[in-house]
C-alpha cells in the first residue's frame, strides 16, 4: 500500500481518494467502480420513502464486482421531502444501521442526533463542513474525518467564501480530527497538495462525473470535458443557500431573476431550479434542460476515463508531484565557500 495516511488506514482503501454521493449520479455502479478500483465509493442515498433506502445497497450487493458488500458506504442527501415537514432522519439512519452499513458521510445543519444514533452503531462517519466553526461543532459530536469543502466545490459552498488554500490550512492548524479535502481536485498533483497542506486525501465529485462508468448521458460528459473552470456560476445567494451551479441558459436566467427581482420571493425562482429538470439533464443529455451542479474544477477535466485508469493516474501523478517536491530540497552539507 504505497499511500499510508489516516483515510487509507482506517478505510482499508489503497488510494486516499473519496467519491462524492452526487444526487442522482452517486449511483451503486458508479460507487463500486470507484471501490474497485482502491478508492472509497459512495452511494447517494436521496430520502424520500424509509423503505426505499435500502435500495443502493442492495444494487450493489447485486454487483458481482463488488468485493465487500458489508462496506458499501451510504452518504445521507437529502431531497426536498414529499410533503411538508423534515423528513424522519432518525428512521433513515435507523435502516442504514440494520442494512450492516459500515460508512457514512454526513452533510447539513444539526447533525447531531444522527451522528449520535451512526456512532453508537459502530458506524464510521465523514461530516462535510465549510467552515472551520462548524467542522469544530462536529468534532464535538465524535465524527471520525471531516470532509472540508472548499469554496471551488460543486453545489452548497457556504456564504464565506473560503478557497481550499486557505481552508485547509485553517484545519491542520485548529482541528484534532483527520480531514480530507473536498472542491477543485481533479488529478494527482492535487493530491499530493492536499496531503502537503495536512489532509489525509481528497473528495471528488465533479470529476467522477466524467468518467465511463458515471450513469450520467454522455453528453454531459463531453460538457463537462469541454467546459473552463469560469462556466459556473453562484445562484441563490440572495436566500443565504448559495449553490455552484453549471453556467448553462437556465443558471443564467435563474441569475437574472435573483438578482433583478423587487419582492425577493423565492417563489419566483423555484422553476428555474427544480430539482425534477435537474435530473431530467443527466437522462436526456441536454446541458440547458436544468440545473445542475458542477465545481470549478471543470477546467481541470479533459476526458473520460475508467475509474480504474482514473486513480491509477492519479497515484501515478501524487507519487510524481511528491518526489519532484522532495528534489528540490537538497540535505547535503552547505558549502562553506
Amino acid at each position: 500500500m504505497p499511500f499510508n495516511t489516516a483515510l487509507t488506514r482506517k478505510l482499508g482503501i489503497r488510494v486516499p481518494v473519496v467519491q462524492g454521493g452526487m444526487q442522482w449520479v452517486g449511483y451503486a455502479e458508479l460507487a463500486s467502480a470507484v471501490s474497485n478500483a482502491g478508492g472509497l465509493g459512495l452511494v447517494g442515498l436521496v430520502l424520500t420513502h424509509c423503505a426505499h433506502s435500502t435500495y443502493p445497497r442492495r444494487s450493489a450487493q447485486g454487483n458481482p464486482t463488488m468485493p465487500h458488500h458489508d462496506q458499501v458506504p451510504l452518504r445521507c442527501q437529502p431531497d426536498p421531502p414529499p410533503r411538508p415537514g423534515p423528513p424522519d432522519y432518525g428512521a433513515y439512519a435507523q435502516v442504514i444501521i440494520d442494512e450492516g452499513i459500515k460508512i457514512v458521510e454526513t452533510a447539513g445543519n444539526n447533525p447531531g442526533p444522527v451522528i449520535t444514533q451512526l456512532k453508537k452503531a459502530g458506524i464510521i462517519i465523514l461530516h462535510k463542513c465549510t467552515t472551520i466553526r462548524h467542522a469544530k461543532s462536529a468534532v464535538k459530536l465524535g465524527v471520525d474525518f471531516l470532509s472540508i469543502d472548499g469554496f471551488e466545490c460543486a453545489g452548497h459552498v457556504g456564504e464565506h467564501d473560503i478557497t481550499n488554500f486557505i481552508l485547509l490550512s485553517r484545519a491542520r492548524q485548529e482541528l484534532g480530527v483527520p480531514f480530507i479535502a473536498s472542491g477543485g481536485f481533479a488529478d494527482g498533483q492535487g493530491l499530493a497538495a492536499a496531503l502537503a497542506l495536512g489532509a489525509e486525501g481528497i473528495n471528488m465529485g465533479t470529476r467522477f462525473m466524467s468518467t465511463v462508468e458515471a450513469p450520467i448521458h454522455q453528453k454531459i460528459k463531453e460538457a463537462i470535458v469541454n467546459a473552463q473552470e469560469t462556466d459556473t456560476a453562484l445562484v441563490l445567494r440572495r436566500w443565504k443557500n448559495t449553490s455552484r451551479l453549471f453556467a448553462n441558459q437556465v443558471t443564467k436566467d435563474a441569475l437574472k431573476v435573483e438578482k433583478e427581482s423587487t419582492t425577493g420571493e423565492f417563489s419566483e425562482i423555484a422553476p428555474f431550479v427544480s430539482g425534477k429538470r435537474g435530473r431530467q439533464v443527466f437522462l436526456n443529455g441536454d446541458k440547458d434542460y436544468g440545473v445542475w451542479t458542477a465545481g470549478q474544477v471543470i477546467g481541470l477535466i479533459h476526458d473520460i476515463p475508467t475509474c480504474a485508469v482514473l486513480l491509477e493516474r492519479i497515484e501515478k501523478e501524487a507519487l510524481e508531484a511528491m518526489n519532484r517536491t522532495r528534489s528540490l530540497f537538497n540535505d547535503a552539507p552547505a558549502s562553506k565557500l
